[in-house]
């Protein structure tokens, strides 16, 4: 019987941190994306979000999110890609870190986000799972760069960045809903990379690899 990862190989995919599991969100895990993202993610009026979708009214903040995943995997093609891949620990869905590129056959170059529910950090796990797909991208993507940006006072976002060995790289302004925003680059290579004291277990690459095209 054909499985949904036969139809879809990014469903297949799996890595998993000494306390994380970090995979594809399908369509019957929205809600749980939808109720972490609700209880909380930031104080009020400090969205370290560009686009502000967690100050949605609740009534719009859930299909404005299905809409962005279903979006990211309508538009997903070797030459551009999103992989929005759900954070679990313990069982439990706790936010969302993606990572995407464009001409990536020729650039090697990936870009992440991520979000984390307020009561789950202070506790090291966005580095983890920031970690985890720097793990992915270089040691079997291939990829040679790195690129994040935040807000230049977002300093947690910031903090998990030089922990990790991301050297900065130039500051633009940015709208940031309705204001406007100092925005910080920053730039990991496997070189500058400072590799956790763990390893990455993955299943499911060789399939996803094959479908967007990564040798």
């Amino acid at each position: 019987m054909t499985s949904l990862s036969d139809v879809w190989p990014l469903f297949g995919l799996r890595l998993a941190t000494p306390r994380l599991e970090l995979r594809p969100i399908q369509d019957q895990e929205i809600p749980a994306a939808v109720a972490a993202a609700q209880s909380g993610i930031h104080e009020a009026g400090r969205s370290p979000f560009s686009t502000p979708w967690t100050e949605l009214p609740a009534d719009e903040l859930a299909p404005n999110m299905a809409r962005w995943y279903w979006r990211c995997r309508a538009e997903c093609s070797p030459e551009s890609w999103t992989l929005l891949l759900g954070i679990w620990h313990e069982g439990a869905f706790i936010g969302c870190q993606d990572v995407g590129a464009k001409d990536f056959a020729a650039l090697k170059t990936v870009t992440t986000g991520s979000w984390l529910k307020q009561s789950m950090q202070g506790r090291g796990l966005g580095k983890e799972m920031r970690a985890a797909v720097a793990l992915y991208s270089f040691d079997w993507l291939g990829a040679e760069v790195a690129e994040s940006e935040a807000a230049t006072w977002n300093e947690a976002s910031l903090g998990v960045s030089r922990s990790l060995g991301y050297e900065l790289n130039g500051t633009t302004r940015k709208a940031w809903g309705t204001k406007v925003e100092t925005v910080q680059h920053v730039r990991l290579t496997p070189e500058t990379f400072k590799r956790p004291d763990w390893e990455l277990q993955v299943s499911g690459h060789e399939p996803a690899a094959a479908f967007l095209k990564v040798t």
